[in-house]
């Protein structure tokens, strides 16, 4: 069945709009917010470590956590429904319950939780935005954090209030903050679409100044090669 997604028929309107002598997509269309790291962090413990973050389109998310260094899987999918909804075609309806989502493994020896939560709140979205993020809009693009356990919830929290209290952004953090009842990964055409159309007009206005801005303000935790879901290996 052939059908265009909201997030589809906002890139052809791009696309068309890149067309004409008045509107060139640019890369500068977003700036880093520059945020304090956390003062507390979640224990490193042992093996792979897991995060569920949503902040709008999945594909920027995935994106700028697979060019973050540690991370050995970002995978784009569906939290906060049923197994019943979790497909592209009914979450974008807006009606299931389900954040596009990205469920993120990581090497807490290389990369900790709050250097994570750092990087998502300050390059991967705009968690002042309700239940939109950019052109997109509804609670399937809600910014959100889905905890896998108490030492999670406990760093969020504090995050969350250490950012307001900073007021670092123009207005206050919305984020929804909960625990993960289950992650249902994405189609695979959803999968590493950052990586793979590079050249999409919404992916160039929208995500591609994600990545340059985790590269400048954290060329410590950027990979140059990202770590892709066709070719990542995770044991655990």
């Amino acid at each position: 069945m052939r059908f265009i997604s909201r997030l589809a028929a906002c890139a052809a309107a791009l696309s068309a709009l890149a067309l004409s002598a008045s509107f060139t997509p640019s890369r500068a269309a977003e700036e880093a917010v520059v945020i304090p790291p956390p003062t507390i962090d979640a224990k490193a413990g042992d093996g792979l470590q897991t995060a569920v973050f949503a902040g709008g389109c999945f594909w920027g998310v995935q994106g700028v956590f697979q060019h973050t260094a540690g991370v050995v899987n970002a995978v784009s999918g569906y939290a906060g429904g049923s197994k019943a909804t979790a497909s592209y075609m009914t979450v974008s309806t807006g009606t299931t319950g389900h954040a596009e989502a990205v469920e993120i493994k990581y090497d807490p020896k290389q990369v900790s939780y709050g250097k994570l939560l750092q990087i998502f709140f300050s390059v991967a979205h705009d968690p002042t935005q309700l239940n939109r993020q950019g052109p997109d809009s509804g609670t399937q693009y809600r910014s959100a954090i889905f905890t896998l356990n108490d030492d999670q919830k406990k760093v969020v929290d504090a995050y969350i209030a250490q950012l307001n209290g900073a007021k670092v952004y123009g207005g206050p953090i919305v984020t929804k903050v909960g625990p993960l009842d289950r992650f249902y990964p994405a189609e695979a055409y959803h999968q590493d679409y950052l990586t793979l159309h590079p050249s999409q007009p919404y992916i160039v206005y929208n995500d591609l100044p994600k990545i340059d801005n985790l590269k400048k303000l954290f060329p410590k935790d950027y990979l140059e090669k990202p770590t892709l879901v066709s070719s990542a290996k995770v044991t655990n």
